[in-house]
């Protein structure tokens, strides 16, 4: 069970619940004007979405027809034919860092001022910040961006939490921290340079919700980048790699800040490809999670 956002040519943007594979309007199963995932939050009235989904709505299904198959939606779109959309537009995008060893050595790697971020890895307090609002991300099938001012450019493959307003953890979604690695080695002040500028974020393609998740943190992260139909990277993780609880980089970044309902907290990356790798123009990256379907994008200088 998932919760997609799709744009239909005769009726613009709408909300979808994704049951085997088959994609069902939420407006027409509730007969209400659910076009968002907060609204549906708002319906739930908290954090328990696939609950009220099971109770409320499933029982609907068998006396209405699916609007259509997922994998018509899951392409790349053409000619504003109906294609999957981001399936929410977070207020803010926050990133946690080096809370997987790998992250921990590539940043240690390439950075110039060496040792810190070894006493990251190590410190109390995790490292968060800022990434993108709405305008800097990047939906299923769009562009992420090579910057033009760097030459060492990843993708960072990440489990992300959708946040309510009191920090509660609503679902899952996958995104795509893209980091230029020799920005921000060059200085760790340049981090935010490195990592927020346009198109600089990917998510989708579905918000799994949390109460139908049934290990977190045990879910499998695959990483795949392709160019010119050849697979020039590809590794696997999980998130049981993780040196971090969700519930204390959640705690961290709620501190004095206030944290619109719909924010997504990126929890960090278990997977860099090599230290002589970069992206180029036209590099596609496909990124899966457990439970959360392919998120995939084609990088490019924009």
């Amino acid at each position: 069970m998932s919760i997609v956002r799709y744009y239909e040519q005769s009726r613009g943007q709408r909300l979808g619940l994704l049951l085997d594979e088959k994609v069902y309007d939420l407006s027409d199963l509730t007969g209400s004007r659910i076009t968002s995932f907060l609204e549906l939050v708002q319906c739930a009235g908290g954090s328990r979405i696939g609950a009220y989904i099971e109770q409320k709505i499933s029982p609907l299904i068998n006396q209405t027809t699916p609007w259509q198959s997922y994998q018509t939606l899951d392409a790349e779109p053409a000619d504003g034919r109906n294609h999957l959309l981001t399936p929410l537009d977070p207020p803010e995008v926050w990133a946690a860092g080096v809370t997987y060893k790998r992250s921990q050595e590539a940043r240690e790697f390439e950075t110039t001022a060496k040792s810190i971020y070894d006493r990251v890895y190590e410190a109390k307090r995790p490292e968060i910040f800022f990434k993108a609002t709405p305008s800097r991300i990047a939906g299923p099938y769009e562009k992420v961006c090579l910057r033009s001012d760097a030459h060492w450019m990843v993708p960072e493959p990440e489990l992300g939490l959708v946040l309510g307003n009191g920090g509660e953890i609503l679902g899952y979604i996958i995104g795509n921290d893209m980091s230029s690695r020799d920005i921000e080695g060059e200085n760790p002040l340049y981090l935010p340079q490195a990592k927020v500028f346009k198109n600089s974020c990917a998510l989708g393609p579905v918000i799994a919700p949390a109460d139908k998740v049934p290990d977190a943190n045990n879910l499998k992260i695959d990483c795949k980048i392709i160019r010119q139909g050849i697979i020039v990277y590809q590794d696997s993780a999980s998130t049981s790699q993780l040196k971090r609880s969700f519930a204390e980089l959640v705690d961290y970044l709620c501190r004095d800040n206030v944290i619109p309902a719909g924010t997504v907290l990126l929890t960090g990356t278990c997977l860099v490809p090599p230290d002589d790798f970069t992206l180029l123009d036209g590099d596609i990256i496909e990124i899966t999670i457990d439970h959360l379907g392919t998120l995939r994008n084609t990088a490019l200088q924009l």
